[in-house]
Parts: structure tokens; C-alpha cells; sequence
């Protein structure tokens, strides 16, 4: 892991260990000290690598929300050469991804945001280790007047496919956030998402803590920023 041409670089073998214990990855990303620390296990955090969190594709896994909320770009290296796809072309399908067969993913870039920026996320989770009722991923950019200038919002297990909740980051963007515009913001999202019944809970329990967890970390992620 690296930062250079104004990226933060994660090599695909990363293991999540690496990024939880990064002083300095945490003073401009602290959301990833923030997941990390919520995934499985500190066995699994020992060995289990970002790269291979985001190749399996699974909806249900916490970096593909982060991810999108950073608006990552992925390298992708096969037989004839690399290429890189961005975070909202990469899932595609049901445990699908761009890695194709003769594919590997071999590097996470995520653009370093200019200026005055903060980010958060959690999931609300049955019991530790167990994966996410629903999360929300937070990433906000604002000026020297407050206004903000970029919101990515990434959603956890409640679609298909990593969920980006655009209407709600339109909600936040060209202007000062208010209580109004993040109450708009959550509210969203909670409609947006596309869960489904299980074991973790009804649609409209998933859809509510969706609705509270978007508010919660765009007052996280503000408060960051406006510190930053």
C-alpha cells in the first residue's frame, strides 16, 4: 500500500490487517479503520487480502461499499496487459465482476480528494463477525464555504449487486448540508435499496436501518470533514 500520483494504491494481497493498523491510510481514510475492524475476525483480518474481498463480488462483503463511496478505479491484469475499470463497472451481476476467466485483479486505486473531505462507515451486524443487516459507506468533499463538492454513498447487502445510493448523494452535492438535506439523503436511501427477507431481518427493517445508518454516517463523515 502506497500513495503516489495522488492516489492511494493497494496492492491486491493487501491484507486487511494492513490497512487496520495504517497510521497513515487512517488520517485520510479513516473509514477504512472504521470497516476493518467490523469484518469477521481478527484470523480473517490476518489473511484475508482486499483484492480478494472485491474479486469475489459478493454484495454482502463491506469493501465493495467502501469502494464505491471512494469511487475507486481497479486494475485488472490478464494475458494482454492491464486494464482498469471503475468501481461502478467492476460488479456487474450475482457475484459477477469484471475479472474475466485468464483475469486477475492486481491493484485498488482510490483518487485522494482534494481539500476538506471525510469519511465513515458502519453496518449494523446480528453478532460480531456475522455479515451486514445492511451498512452505509460515506464519503464527503467540501470547500473552504462548506458547500459540498462530491458525496459518494456506497450501501452493504441490501441489492444484488454493491449498491451506489445516487439520489442521496444528488441530495447532498452543490450546496451547504443541512439536517433537511441529510434527512432527504437517508430517506433515499432507504427507499432505493432493494433488500430482502432473511434470517437478519424484513425488507422494511433492513430499508429502516439503512435509512438511520445513512444519516449517521453523513453526520460522521461531515464531522470529519469540516476537522480536516
Amino acid at each position: 500500500t502506497r500513495i503516489e500520483d495522488g492516489m492511494l494504491k493497494i496492492g491486491a494481497m493487501t491484507r486487511e490487517v494492513d490497512l487496520e493498523d495504517s497510521e497513515e491510510v487512517g488520517k485520510i481514510f479513516p473509514i477504512f479503520h472504521d470497516a476493518t475492524k467490523l469484518i469477521a475476525d481478527p484470523q480473517v483480518r490476518n489473511f484475508g487480502t482486499i483484492g480478494g474481498n472485491l474479486a469475489h463480488g459478493d454484495a454482502a462483503n463491506d469493501h465493495p461499499a467502501v469502494m464505491i463511496a471512494l469511487a475507486a478505479e481497479v486494475e485488472i491484469t490478464g494475458l494482454e496487459g492491464k486494464r482498469t475499470v471503475g468501481i461502478d463497472e467492476f460488479f456487474y451481476g450475482f457475484y459477477a465482476t469484471a475479472v474475466q476467466e485468464g483475469e486477475i485483479l492486481t491493484e485498488i486505486r482510490i483518487p485522494i480528494p482534494p481539500g476538506r473531505s471525510g469519511n465513515a462507515y458502519h453496518k449494523n451486524e446480528r453478532k460480531v463477525g456475522d455479515y451486514a443487516t445492511g451498512g452505509v459507506a460515506v464519503q464527503l468533499v467540501l470547500d473552504e464555504n462548506d458547500v459540498c463538492l462530491y458525496a459518494g454513498i456506497g450501501l452493504t447487502n441490501v441489492n444484488p449487486v454493491p449498491l451506489r445510493a445516487e439520489r442521496s448523494e444528488q441530495a447532498l452535492m452543490g450546496s451547504v448540508i443541512t439536517e433537511e438535506s441529510i434527512n432527504q439523503a437517508a430517506a433515499f436511501a432507504g427507499e432505493d435499496c432493494n433488500p430482502s427477507d432473511d434470517l437478519r431481518g424484513s425488507v422494511d427493517y433492513k430499508r429502516h436501518i439503512i435509512k438511520v445508518l445513512t444519516k449517521r454516517m453523513i453526520n460522521k463523515a461531515l464531522e470529519r470533514a469540516k476537522a480536516s
